[in-house]
């Protein structure tokens, strides 16, 4: 069973330090090397260091990174709250009608049997 909670294709993507480091040029050759390697298989990250070399004010930056993770989060307990009003909560006076109603369904069914000999 695969890892849902790793939506990337390969568990050895660059984390975001390294990413940081070979955008100011900071990084080592052979994290360069990886990083562009793995750029050149993936799309998603082409596009995300492409996307990342756009910005100028780093800070900018950091703020934009800092509303999306808010906003995902706000998201995400949205979906939570949502799916827990929909799940099934103490249906005990539900049960108790389901019961019932078989039971009565049973009893009438035996009545009738019984009158039709």
């Amino acid at each position: 069973m695969p890892d849902l909670s790793n939506i990337l294709p390969n568990g050895s993507q660059p984390d975001e330090a390294a990413i940081k480091r070979y955008l100011e040029g900071n990084a080592t050759a052979e994290e360069r090397f990886a990083i562009e390697n793995q750029m050149s298989d993936e799309a998603f990250l082409n596009d995300a260091v492409e996307g990342l070399q756009e910005f100028k004010d780093k800070d900018l930056m950091q703020e934009y990174v800092a509303q999306l993770n808010k906003d995902l989060q706000k998201q995400t307990d949205k979906k939570k709250a949502r799916k827990l009003k929909r799940a099934l909560q103490d249906q005990d006076w539900t049960i108790i009608a389901i019961v019932v109603v078989l039971l009565l369904c049973s009893l009438g069914y035996a009545v009738i049997h019984l009158l039709l000999k």
